[in-house]
């Protein structure tokens, strides 16, 4: 892997940089998650799981993993429009990556830190 980036020279021709590219952002991994957790949700859901999210980080980042074809979006024809998102296989094919991040923090987190960033920054 590490062999590629040192081949080809630029860190995003990489697989690593590639899947990287996809999930990276504040909340692209957390809304994998909750969708992996949920499995069917709407938009103001999505907005209560993830309390400090803005509506145009939310609507950014669902588009944005719509695009990479990691979520689906179905929109029902009623009024009001119901929207309701899902993992797509793609994007279900993530998820076993996604929870060995989970994993490793739980196994990895030093003690008395909420974060990496406190802890530094303390």
């Amino acid at each position: 892997m590490i062999k590629d980036f040192f081949e080809k020279g630029n860190f995003e021709d990489t697989g690593f940089g590639y899947t990287m590219s996809l999930i990276s952002g504040k909340y692209k991994m957390v809304i994998l998650y909750c969708l992996m957790d949920f499995g069917v949700v709407r938009y103001n859901e999505l907005k209560r799981y993830i309390k400090k999210i803005s509506d145009k980080t939310l609507s950014a980042s669902l588009k944005e993993l719509e695009t990479d074809q990691l979520i689906v979006r179905k929109v029902y024809p009623q009024i009001p429009p119901k929207v309701e998102y899902t993992l797509s296989p793609r994007g279900q094919s993530l998820m076993n990556i996604l929870e060995q991040l989970c994993v490793w923090g739980k196994k990895n987190r030093l003690p008395n830190t909420g974060s990496h960033r406190a802890q530094h920054t303390a």
